[in-house]
């Protein structure tokens, strides 16, 4: 497996590449980016609360999860402290474009498009993130 080039920059130099990706996420999915966590790992991981709940699981509000290994899934909330419930994942890339992320959760708040299996680990994930790089604005 290709080591992510985040590992040589540290997990910090990816955190504005990011959140930036995740900002756009929210965005494609309707909700702001204070609904979004991020977990420098490693793994990076992250965690966008969505306005929405899963076919099956009516009594527990939904969340999308991303890995930088594995990309996106979409969960329940548990009633406890529990970890989520993860009920499919989108595939690969890991970093695929806000707009296939948005038709994934609404493919899934409609009891369907999301594979019960992880991809396989995706070693582009840093590279990736680098194309939603905020740009730095000149003074």
């Amino acid at each position: 497996m290709t080591t992510p080039d985040w590992i040589f920059r540290g997990a910090d130099a990816a955190e504005p590449d990011l959140r930036a990706y995740l900002a756009a996420v929210a965005a494609e999915v309707g909700v702001g980016p204070e609904s979004a966590t991020v977990d420098l790992g490693p793994p990076l991981s992250a965690y966008l609360a969505v306005d929405h709940r899963l076919p099956g699981h009516p009594d527990r509000d939904a969340a999308l999860l991303w890995s930088e290994r594995y990309g996106w899934a979409v969960a329940v909330e548990t009633h406890s402290r529990e970890d989520l419930i993860i009920v499919g994942h989108l595939g690969a890339p890991a970093v695929p474009p806000p707009a296939r992320v948005a038709r994934f959760l609404a493919d899934a708040v409609r009891g369907g498009g999301a594979s019960p299996q992880p991809p396989p680990v995706d070693p582009h994930a840093a590279r990736l993130l680098a194309a939603y790089r905020p740009v730095p604005v000149a003074s």
